[in-house]
C-alpha cells in the first residue's frame, strides 16, 4: 500500500509541459461480489452499478482520478460450485456507495491536443472506501444490525479507452476491489449484543474463512466529456 502512495506523490511533481484538460462523465456497467457466501466467480455482473467520474489529465500517459459509484452488491449461494455453499443455501445483498481517488497509466500516449483518434489499454490504482449496511445472520437469515461501517480497499483496473470525436471519451473496464473488510456480506457480525445490554457477548458467531476479506467487482463503460484550455501552439 505504501508504495501506491509515494508512486502517486511523486508523479505529482513530474514536469508537464502538456495542456492540462480535464474529463467528467459517467460509468456503466455491473457489479458482482466475492466473499463467504455466493459464487466465486471474479466477473459475474449481478446487479447495475451507476457512477460519476472525474479526471485531471497531467500528461499524454498519466492522469488522477476520483469516482463515486453505487450498487447493490449480493450473493447466492445456491449460484456457487462448492456443495457445501449450496447445502448451506444462504444469501444477502449490500448497498454500498463507493468514493476511489488514484492514479490511471496508459500504455500508449494519449494525447488529447492530436486530430488523430487516439486509443491505448490503460492501469488504474489507488485507494477506495466503500460504506456499507452492517448485518448477521440467524438461523441463515440476514438481519440488519441498523449501523454502517466503512470498507478501505485498492481498486486494481484494466480497461481500452478510445476517442470518439473532438471531445469525448469511451472506455471499457474490469476493476476489481480488495478490501480490508469481512464485514460486507455479513459472515463476521459489527458490535451486535442480542439483548441490546451494552458489553453483554453477542452469541452471534462468524462463518466462512475468517483469514479471507471480501471483494468486489465492477465492469462496464465510461464515458466522459473533455474540456479545459487547449495550447495556443504544440
Amino acid at each position: 500500500m505504501r508504495y501506491i502512495i509515494l508512486i502517486i506523490f511523486s508523479m505529482c511533481f513530474i514536469p508537464n509541459s502538456q495542456a492540462q484538460l480535464y474529463e467528467a462523465g459517467v460509468f456503466l456497467g455491473g457489479s458482482n461480489f466475492i466473499g463467504d457466501i455466493g459464487s466465486t466467480t471474479y466477473i459475474s455482473p449481478q446487479k447495475p452499478a451507476l457512477g460519476l467520474m472525474l479526471k485531471w489529465n497531467r500528461s499524454k500517459r498519466h492522469s488522477f482520478r476520483g469516482s463515486i459509484i453505487f450498487t447493490d452488491l449480493v450473493g447466492f449461494d445456491e449460484d456457487s460450485s462448492d456443495p457445501r455453499r449450496i447445502e448451506r443455501d444462504y444469501d444477502f445483498k449490500n448497498s454500498i456507495v463507493e468514493f476511489s481517488a488514484g492514479m490511471e497509466f496508459t500504455f500508449l500516449d494519449f494525447d488529447l491536443d492530436s486530430t488523430d483518434p487516439q486509443m491505448t489499454p490503460y492501469l488504474y490504482t489507488g485507494i477506495s472506501t466503500a460504506k456499507h449496511n452492517n448485518s448477521f445472520f440467524r438461523n441463515g437469515i440476514q438481519i440488519s444490525e441498523n449501523t454502517s461501517s466503512w470498507a478501505i480497499g485498492i481498486p486494481m483496473v484494466a480497461g481500452f479507452k478510445t476517442t470518439i470525436s473532438d471531445v469525448f471519451i469511451l472506455a471499457a473496464e474490469i476493476g476489481v476491489r480488495y478490501t480490508f473488510s469481512d464485514e460486507i456480506d455479513g459472515s463476521v457480525p459489527g458490535k451486535f449484543t442480542p439483548s441490546g445490554v451494552p458489553g453483554e457477548p453477542s452469541s452471534i458467531v462468524p462463518f466462512g474463512n475468517l483469514n479471507s476479506n471480501d471483494w468486489y467487482v465492477f465492469s462496464g463503460i465510461t464515458l466522459t466529456y473533455t474540456f479545459g484550455q487547449k495550447p495556443c501552439c504544440y
